[in-house]
């Protein structure tokens, strides 16, 4: 299409863009040929008042043409131009960017490289583009990918680099080419960004300095056939024996419709094999597999998908993830206000769960308790904590039938705090002194559960249904309700449990939770919520409105396990994720030797109110067990946030612990895990990056190139570049269409006569 722009108007669209219209014809001429563009007007349009076999409407039209015709004439007589500032050769310096990563390797459908173009655009005394550069500037070459560098010109690249960082590029030549006359950057590549700086921190500057960015993108916009194992969501840490499940997204062009496995395997052992449909051709899919980690330690998990038939990239089919298994014994505080079999058979399910004590606080009369696994004597001894410190001990708190009225103001208060503030999980179960019957409704614990509270129902004689309870959709997918089956067989096997009763109805969740069971009743308009959640500040919140879900255990046959798995996952659901006081993690799971990684540090005391003066401490052990200890320091932006930097040297797993320390006393330690190893990040992703160069190119005021239309290159910089300029002069009284068109409204004049029969 410029082509054909260029061979009517004489210039491409470009010189139009940049150029500002002028007539150059001297003033007294300009005068003139106005004057005489009067008085010809006025000539040519005297004649439609002539008669003979013409019309008025005859008379018209040909009047306009002649008119329109007079016109141009005169439009070319005026000399029109335009004024461009072109850069002066070879007083100016163009950067020459040049991907060395390993995506550049990459072969097209015919097989050829994406390295060809620059064997074919950049050998010297063979490519015509590199001797017009040369021929109107002065090159200097870079290579980028992590990191950018100086080169004497593209034979010293290796196109071995793991990732690609186009603003860490663009900042290192634009700031080493700060002190010389800078006409623009050339940014060759296939446009692939996977670093974390967002580009627009990199293209300020150039738009502040007025340097424009010529993008050039190599490789296909479409890769395909090809299929790729996308993120993989899975958390950082699990508790031992914890169900999970993992979503995995994968993405495919040209292999639609297609049913392929997914493989988990951790050091070459085989942990679920599930196989996924592919939707239509270029759909993303969602994957879910079950899992479950026994043995404590750092785990490395590698997903993949078998090379399919065809494909053109196979090194993106894999993804490995790092977890830490977990082996702690974490403390859960149950609160009952009456005696019942619920509390009884929830300690049955996880008495032999070697990760969970389940502390029990359970009234037995005014003021007075019964206490069971508890650490010592003194735990619990006045009853429920009625201090932040204590009750912050537990990661979890279970409030069973307990009347809003047992506690404090302060003490609703501090519970409320203990999910939002501390970051603990909160479980309120049914009962007959629960939620809205239990006077819950206007206390600072209402807003941190996930169900809306409405008015207490059936009066004196209380409230009392039968209901069925199913999973719903989100709950299909979440580990908490699996019961140990996957796909169909989770519904199966809840269709199979009896039904349980509920004294509270509760028939809706808010606004931001999400209900995994609810159940149904002949006496209730609406489906009972059963179990729901939400997150509230650092913590989560979660309801179970039944009162008797020890009946899952008695009916059916005793073998059935599905009332034990359930309570032990909803209650390692609900310690997941909660933090300690002094907490660390690095902000790439992986990296290679040489790759800098922050370690970021969470310090708070035992109330976990951030802490701005301790004295932290970082214990790195190399894979070859070399210790290093290291200070962080506070980051000052943020309360309670410290963070360092170091680079990994070794292949391999290292161990991170963190000390933190305030006025000779210890607040806590936290430890975790970085594996460096070669990464694969380059072959994710494989196609051209056509939006982000265009953007890269549009934002700077440059122009966006592939291998076909690269030609141009020099001359555009020369037009739109910065540095030392001269103005010039382009004429346009000659562009072939101006002579084009005199013909054509000279032709039109001739025509229409001869159609009327006027010649």
């Amino acid at each position: 299409m410029d082509r054909i722009f260029e061979f009517f108007f004489k210039y491409r669209p470009l010189v139009f863009e940049q150029g500002d219209f002028t007539f150059a014809a001297p003033g007294t001429v300009r005068m003139w040929l106005i004057a005489a563009g009067v008085v010809g007007a006025a000539a040519v349009a005297s004649y439609t008042v002539a008669r003979a076999k013409s019309t008025v409407f005859d008379r018209g039209i040909m009047a306009g043409l002649r008119v329109a015709l007079f016109a141009l004439l005169v439009f070319c007589l005026l000399q029109p131009a335009l004024i461009l500032s072109t850069v002066v050769p070879q007083q100016n310096f163009v950067g020459v960017l040049i991907d060395d990563s390993q995506s550049m390797l990459l072969l097209d459908e015919s097989g050829t490289p994406r390295t060809s173009f620059l064997q074919d655009a950049f050998t010297p005394d063979e490519s015509e583009l590199l001797t017009a550069l040369s021929d109107r500037f002065v090159l200097r070459f870079f290579r980028f990918s992590d990191v950018a560098s100086r080169i004497d010109g593209p034979g010293d690249l290796t196109f071995d680099g793991t990732h690609t960082d186009l603003g860490g590029a663009l900042d290192a030549a634009r700031e080493e080419l700060s002190g010389v006359p800078l006409s623009g950057l050339i940014l060759i590549t296939d446009g692939a960004h996977n670093s974390d700086r967002p580009l627009t921190e990199s293209l300020v500057p150039l738009q502040a300095a007025g340097v424009p960015v010529f993008t050039v993108g190599l490789g296909e916009e479409v890769v395909a056939p090809d299929i790729e194992m996308g993120r993989v969501e899975i958390p950082r840490s699990v508790l031992e024996g914890s169900a999970l499940v993992v979503d995995v997204v994968v993405t495919q062009i040209g292999l639609g419709r297609r049913t392929v496995p997914i493989i988990v395997e951790d050091d070459l052992k085989i942990l679920a094999e599930e196989t996924v449909d592919l939707g239509p051709d270029g759909e993303p899919v969602v994957a879910r597999i079950s899992l479950k980690l026994e043995g404590e330690g750092p785990r490395r998990i590698h997903f993949r998908i078998p090379p399919q038939s065809g494909e053109r990239v196979e090194r993106n089919n894999a993804r490995t993830v790092q977890i830490e298994v977990r082996g702690e014994r974490e403390k859960i505080l149950y609160l009952e206000g009456e005696p019942r079999f619920e509390l009884k058979f929830m300690r049955r399910a996880v008495a032999d769960d070697e990760n969970i004590q389940l502390v029990i606080l359970q009234r037995t009369a005014e003021g007075k308790f019964l206490r069971l696994e508890i650490s010592d004597s003194t735990e619990l001894q006045f009853g429920f904590p009625a201090s932040r410190e204590e009750l912050y001990h537990y990661r979890s708190l279970i409030i069973g039938s307990v009347e809003a009225s047992f506690f404090a103001h302060d003490q609703l208060q501090m519970i409320a705090d203990f999910v939002s503030e501390r970051g603990g999980g909160l479980l309120m179960l049914g009962g007959r002194s629960a939620f809205a019957e239990g006077g819950w409704a206007g206390t600072p614990v209402e807003e941190v559960m996930p169900v809306v509270l409405g008015e207490p129902a059936g009066g004196e004689e209380g409230f009392f249904a039968e209901i069925v309870v199913k999973p719903t959709p989100a709950g299909l997918a979440h580990a908490a309700v699996q019961l140990g089956e996957d796909g169909e067989g989770v519904s199966e096997r809840w269709d199979s449990l009896p039904p349980v009763t509920i004294v509270n109805p509760i028939s809706e969740v808010r606004l931001g939770a999400t209900a995994l069971l609810t159940g149904t009743s002949p006496d209730l308009p609406d489906d009972q919520v059963v179990l729901a959640f939400q997150r509230y500040g650092r913590g989560k919140s979660i309801a179970m409105t039944v009162q008797d879900s020890w009946l899952w255990q008695m009916i059916p046959a005793l073998e059935d396990q599905s009332h034990e798995t359930f309570w032990k996952q909803v209650l390692r659901w609900l310690i997941d994720g909660v933090p300690e006081s002094v907490e660390v993690v690095t902000d790439q799971e992986q990296v290679e030797p040489g790759e800098s990684v922050r370690l970021i540090a969470t310090v708070g005391d035992s109330t976990y109110i951030e802490v701005n003066d301790a004295s932290v401490t970082a214990r790195i052990t190399s894979p070859s067990g070399l210790i290093e200890e290291v200070p962080v320091e506070w980051t000052v932006e943020r309360d309670g946030e410290y963070v360092v930097e170091f680079r990994p040297s070794e292949l391999g797993e290292y161990e991170v612990e963190i000390t933190a320390e305030r006025d000779g006393n210890t607040l806590g330690s936290d430890r975790t895990y970085l594996y460096t190893a070669a990464s694969d990040e380059e072959y994710f992703g494989a196609n051209r990056h056509t939006q982000t160069l265009r953007r890269i190119a549009d934002e700077t005021g440059g122009q966006f190139y592939t291998p076909e239309d690269v030609a141009s290159l020099p001359d555009d910089i020369r037009i739109t570049g910065a540095g030392v300029t001269l103005v010039e002069q382009m004429a346009l009284w000659d562009m072939p269409f101006l002579f084009f068109l005199m013909l054509t409204l000279m032709g039109a004049e001739w025509g229409f006569r001869r159609l009327r029969g006027l010649v």
